[in-house]
């Protein structure tokens, strides 16, 4: 039962724990690094680790998306962002990446996506893309889903994500019409994930459109300013947790349909990674980490997709850091610095080796303790 607390005369609220609240526990046995694998698998799409980049112009285009691809991760590009609406975007880039502290970035980045998306770029970039011979997965949000989608189609992807920083499987609307998740899936042949979720009860819903994966969280960070622009924050511990209690009724429900869940938010170091991994989800939808290697097409600046919202921004721009290296090394090593930040996945490894567990089904099952 969820810790319930009386926050004032007829008002309550539930207990959540974010990730820096809690902590992996090491059981009797100990494995070698070396017999452990972070494999994992999408639909009919293998993986070599759990890392989905976060649709961000700042991190991914269709060349970091396929470097990304190449290395055993999942790129998503975002068919709503700048590669879609320009020809050649390098120079909005440069000049976005340059910003700094300038008080006028968020302004330069609406003005930068007020341009029109072209669908003929669409299919450019997802051309590109599966020309590289990488799985192929663009964004889309909710709102442009049906208007976009026949484009996105023709244009060959492998996997849709449907993401917005909230999603639900019932939308109501009197004046558009709102998409059915669950009609809109049916009639497609290909592997959809959708999200963001915060709760069981939505996880359970979209997992009933037929999804085949789950995001779950809103891609809170330091940058992030859904709390202060919409009161809404998710504590992730408890969301992952949550959410693969509902996959647990789900597979139940339906007799064994598996749902990936894919966590996106507050996620910074391998050990976070490895939480994450702990409290159920799957894999990992990475943002701000990736804006830091070689490959990040802003070099080293960072944004949310929301931070460019024309009325309602939900994200500050964050100044461009200095690089840590390549994407390689960021994912794979060597580290030279001891913060997390570098080797994520061989940290996340090491982890699941410390505690016993030799592939990341069974390293769902770890201990865990409240350490605040």
């Amino acid at each position: 039962m969820r810790d319930v607390v009386e926050i004032g005369l007829g008002k309550t609220a539930q207990r959540g724990y974010h990730l820096d609240d809690i902590a992996i526990v090491p059981s009797r046995r100990t494995r070698d690094v070396d017999d452990v694998s972070t494999a994992w698998q999408l639909d009919a799409y293998p993986f070599r680790i759990p890392c989905v980049g976060h649709p961000s112009d700042a991190t991914m285009s269709p060349d970091s998306a396929i470097a990304l691809g190449r290395l055993g991760g999942l790129g998503v590009l975002n068919v709503e962002g700048l590669w879609t609406r320009y020809e050649d975007p390098a120079k909005v880039l440069d000049e976005l990446s340059a910003l700094g502290d300038d008080p006028r970035a968020t302004q330069r980045l609406q003005e930068a996506y007020a341009e029109p998306i072209r669908p003929e770029l669409i299919a450019e970039r997802v051309r590109q893309m599966r020309d590289a011979g990488i799985t192929v997965a663009v964004r889309v949000s909710p709102q442009h889903t049906l208007a976009l989608a026949p484009v996105i189609l023709d244009a060959g992807v492998d996997i849709l994500v449907i993401q917005g920083t909230i999603v639900s499987a019932e939308h109501v609307s009197t004046t558009d019409e709102p998409l059915n998740l669950k009609e809109f899936i049916a009639d497609l042949d290909l592997p959809v994930v959708v999200g963001g979720c915060t709760d069981y009860k939505t996880a359970l819903h979209l997992m009933r459109t037929g999804a085949a994966g789950v995001i779950v969280g809103v891609g809170a960070d330091e940058w992030s300013t859904t709390d202060t622009v919409l009161g809404i924050r998710v504590p992730m511990a408890t969301a992952i947790a949550d959410a693969a209690a509902a996959r647990r009724d789900y597979l139940d429900e339906t007799g064994g349909r598996y749902v990936h869940l894919i966590a996106d938010g507050g996620l910074q170091t391998s050990g976070d990674i490895a939480k994450a991994l702990g409290c159920g989800a799957d894999a990992v939808m990475l943002g701000e980490p990736l804006s830091l290697c070689d490959e990040a097409p802003a070099a080293g600046a960072w944004w949310h997709s929301a931070a460019s919202h024309p009325k309602l921004p939900r994200g500050a721009y964050g100044a461009a850091g200095e690089s840590l290296g390549s994407m390689e090394k960021l994912l794979y090593g060597p580290a030279d610095d001891p913060d997390g930040q570098l080797n994520l996945f061989g940290g996340l490894r090491r982890a699941m080796a410390k505690c016993g567990y030799r592939d990341l089904k069974e390293f769902q099952k770890v201990g865990l303790v409240l350490d605040r």
